[in-house]
């Protein structure tokens, strides 16, 4: 049963503060994968799919056969659900879209900023014995929208050497360019290195386990990447007026993830924190992965019972979730005070899975407390922006002194001599 804690705030807070997670030590292996892979190309990726995915496969692309197949085997229904929910997500990802910039002074200065889009984009979406068209919108899209030029997708393949059809339709709406049937470190590596099959992109996105976070780790500065994520994670901040069998089934749509997953619950009546665990117990049963959801409930569920709001909102900034609900009557208000969240879901019928399929704001999100410092995955991630300055003789003149004074300043005299080797007669 999930364990219900009363304490003052600053118990709470030591309670709370993260401590570094056992976790089994893969770099070895998993860079041993990048070396082979880089090495041996598309034989080596056959061998480690058979290896590792148990599954022996002629050729690793996804021909466009296949994508249209899959398309017309899901049916018309969730055909309208894959285009809608593309809807909504590109509809709020294009406000992210940046513009140019040109700054002119008087002096015949100019300076400004240019945005321009990666060429090639990796995208890993989780597969095999799951499949996550969700995860296939949330990458693809923004990519599409920045402007990115290619879209390469990686995703392990069934046993019978199949990738799910409903990955393969989100695909084709997010407007996928190429599939590949390759999951785990060896997927990772393939983009980054490039192989004859697969080509090399600029930067890798997209959640996996264990083996592909520590391959995108490890890649980094070869390519970029989006993030490191950490297992799933929700926060529920709720006063006395919250439905419990809500707030029950929020945290359980966390922890069915994985048996690593967190549920938090921060509330101020005990009273509700006493129902809700009465509640998750009830409804865990229904679950068809209800042995992962008790798992997480069990070792990583908690229910803080605080005084105040204020003293909710305090917890929450130094967990910094990757999921926050405010299941309060004055959910703006409170958010004015949240510093710390990777999404914040706002009121009492605004679940965490509306954000995830459907409502628009991307679903990756910065976990593990990385919503201090970084972002949903947004269009941003796949831009560059370059700055540029063009200066007449007449404007350089008047910084000329400066320049040279400051380059001094640090014994860089090659930097000074520049600016005023071009005034010397």
């Amino acid at each position: 049963m999930i364990q219900i804690i009363r304490a003052d705030k600053q118990q709470t807070l030591r309670l709370i503060a993260r401590r570094e997670q056992e976790a089994p030590n893969v770099e070895a292996p998993v860079a041993e994968i990048l070396k082979q892979v880089r090495t041996g190309g598309d034989a080596v990726l056959l061998n480690l799919e058979e290896r590792f995915d148990g599954v022996r496969l002629d050729g690793l692309s996804v021909t466009r056969e296949e994508i249209e197949d899959a398309w017309n085997s899901v049916g018309e229904a969730f055909q309208k659900v894959l285009t809608d929910s593309a809807a909504n997500i590109s509809a709020f990802h294009r406000k992210q879209v940046r513009n140019n910039f040109i700054i002119t002074g008087e002096n015949g200065a100019v300076l400004g900023q240019r945005i321009t889009p990666i060429e090639r984009a990796g995208i890993y979406v989780p597969g095999g014995t799951a499949a996550y068209p969700s995860s296939v919108l949330m990458n693809a899209l923004p990519a599409k929208i920045a402007g990115v030029k290619e879209i390469i997708m990686v995703t392990p393949p069934g046993k019978d050497g199949k990738i799910a059809p409903a990955i393969l339709a989100a695909a084709k709406v997010a407007g996928v360019d190429r599939v590949f049937k390759i999951g785990g470190a060896q997927a990772v590596a393939a983009l980054a290195f490039g192989t004859e099959s697969v080509p090399k992109v600029d930067k890798i996105v997209g959640p996996g386990n264990l083996y592909v976070a520590t391959a995108k780790r490890q890649v980094y500065g070869i390519v970029g990447i989006d993030m490191i994520a950490g297992p799933s994670e929700i926060l529920v901040i709720a006063d006395d007026t919250a439905n419990p069998r809500f707030v029950a089934a929020d945290l359980l749509s966390q922890a069915e993830h994985d048996r690593m997953a967190s549920a938090i619950l921060v509330c101020t009546s005990e009273l509700l924190a006493k129902t809700v665990a009465e509640e998750i117990e009830q409804q865990l049963p229904s679950l068809i992965r209800q042995e992962i959801a008790r798992e997480s409930i069990d070792r990583n569920g908690r229910i803080f019972v605080m005084d105040s709001l204020e003293d909710a909102v305090e917890i929450c900034n130094a967990i910094a979730p990757e999921h926050l609900e405010l299941a309060v009557d004055d959910p703006f208000g409170l958010m004015t005070r949240v510093t710390n969240a990777g999404s914040i879901f706002l009121g009492k019928h605004v679940p965490e899975a509306l954000g995830d399929y459907y409502a628009g704001p991307n679903h990756t999100l910065p976990t593990s407390g990385t919503a201090r410092f970084s972002s949903p995955l947004s269009v941003d991630d796949f831009i560059k922006k370059s700055s540029f300055l063009y200066y007449t003789k007449e404007a350089l003149a008047e910084a000329k002194d400066t320049v040279a004074a400051f380059a001094e300043k640090e014994g860089l005299t090659a930097h000074a001599r520049s600016m005023t080797i071009r005034f010397e007669k």
